[in-house]
């Protein structure tokens, strides 16, 4: 149940580069708080599912 849930709001995702030591930023603007950076845009997703996770 909660994998579906992460699955439905990573689908919501928005991601830009920023200038940064992690130039990737990945929010979930309908979720309060949850954002995450990366050197990757990978790195940055797996971020942001984890502290969806969380």
């Amino acid at each position: 149940m909660i994998r579906e849930y992460i699955k439905a709001a990573m689908k919501n995702a928005h991601y830009e580069i920023i200038e940064d030591e992690e130039p990737y930023y990945g929010e979930i603007t309908e979720l309060k708080g949850i954002w995450a950076k990366g050197k990757t845009l990978e790195e940055c997703r797996v971020n942001l599912s984890e502290n969806l996770e969380g």
